[in-house]
């Protein structure tokens, strides 16, 4: 997971980080337009770096500040429904809809996975490294081992 913060500096790096991404989550802070404005430009560099299949999930944090809101739910779902991202808010201070939302994302990149390994005959291709399996139980030995002898 990179967290990119949403900031200048770190626009030219992370084109490297899109490719083999099987999801991404562009949040923004329902308390400052700019955050939501600068979405556009973050899923543009997805679209245009990222492979066509990445799952995009459009998150509005800090709805706790319901007095500071300055981004409406209306808005910002007109905008998923519009660019084809799944949606939902949720508060990082109060975990509202925090652990739903991974939820969501790996959910939908689950159903993605599976539907493409089930249209091939070679697995789906994922950015995941393949590694060991560890089998955790008990395990039978095929020779005895003497500790001590008797005189």
């Amino acid at each position: 997971m990179w967290d990119t913060a949403g900031q200048e500096r770190y626009r030219a790096i992370t084109s490297a980080y899109y490719r083999g991404a099987l999801g991404a989550l562009l949040v923004y802070d329902v308390t400052k337009p700019s955050t939501f404005e600068n979405v556009s430009w973050w899923l543009k560099e997805l679209r245009d770096h990222a492979d066509s299949s990445i799952v995009i999930m459009l998150i509005g944090n800090k709805t706790d500040l319901k007095r500071l809101r300055a981004v409406t739910t209306e808005d910002a779902q007109g905008f998923a429904e519009k660019e084809g991202l799944s949606f939902i808010e949720t508060s990082a201070l109060e975990s509202t809809n925090v652990e739903k939302a991974f939820q969501m994302i790996l959910s939908e990149i689950y159903r993605i996975i599976s539907k493409k390994s089930l249209s091939s005959d070679e697995p789906a291709p994922t950015s995941l490294k393949e590694g060991k399996t560890l089998v955790v139980g008990p395990q039978e030995t095929s020779t005895k081992k003497i500790c001590c002898s008797a005189s």
